[in-house]
């Protein structure tokens, strides 16, 4: 099931991201059969390979709003139907879901200076996009106990390449970075994404094309303005 699974997510530029099986303080939600799931996969992106299908898929015009999430529940939804699996997606809420707290469940990321999620392999260039809950037992792919890039890399180069110091202790004053980014000084991070993220040298061949990066970056945007 999983060979399969992974062909067709490949088909959407999608990857299978691991998997767990939950237990009671991981806030997986009850099946619409009022039992638990016993299984969980997780589903996302790694690098721009999921960005050719987006873009081509018309999406960006059809939606005038979310238009990358709405994309992503059209083309889950039935993969995991024909799956027999349940969906739930990380912008469905409020409430939202725990992703953070499955993808670390699920596969070796931890979390990096900018207080995102980075991956040993993928470095910052990759996301989560859907879980698919299981009623029946999956044979899960195994997950490797990598440990975090960010402990061995001294320099720390993403703490430092921001123009406006928006990463702090705290994570991202994104009222800061909203600011610069949307002014004239800040064609750079607009255009081609932001500096302190692709300062990491970690997984820069997974990193987004300029395209993708100004989509991501013009969303952030459009939320703050």
């Amino acid at each position: 099931m999983l060979a399969a699974l992974k062909d067709a997510l490949a088909a959407k530029g999608m990857a299978l991201r691991g998997g767990f099986v939950p237990e009671s303080d991981d806030g997986v939600p009850l099946l619409a059969s009022g039992r638990p799931p016993r299984a969980v996969l997780l589903v996302g992106n790694i690098g721009g390979a999921m960005w050719p299908a987006f873009a081509e898929s018309g999406a960006a015009a059809a939606y005038s709003a979310d238009p990358m999430d709405r994309w992503t529940q059209d083309v889950l939804d039935p993969i995991a139907e024909h799956f027999r699996a349940s969906a739930l997606y990380p912008f469905s809420g409020p409430p939202y879901h725990p992703f953070q707290r499955w993808a670390a469940r699920a596969e070796a990321v931890h979390v990096s200076p900018l207080r995102i999620f980075i991956h040993p392999t993928y470095g910052l260039w990759h996301a989560y996009r859907a879980a698919f809950l299981f009623a029946e037992a999956v044979d899960l792919p195994p997950r490797a106990a990598l440990p975090s890039p960010c402990t061995t890399c001294a320099a720390q180069p993403c703490l430092t390449s921001c123009p406006v110091g928006a990463f702090g202790p705290n994570g991202l004053d994104d009222l800061t970075c909203a600011r610069h980014v949307d002014g004239s000084a800040g064609a750079e991070c607009r255009d081609r994404g932001c500096l302190a993220r692709r300062a990491c040298p970690v997984g820069r061949e997974y990193s987004y094309s300029p395209p993708q990066m100004a989509f991501h970056m013009e969303a952030f945007l459009a939320k703050r303005r």
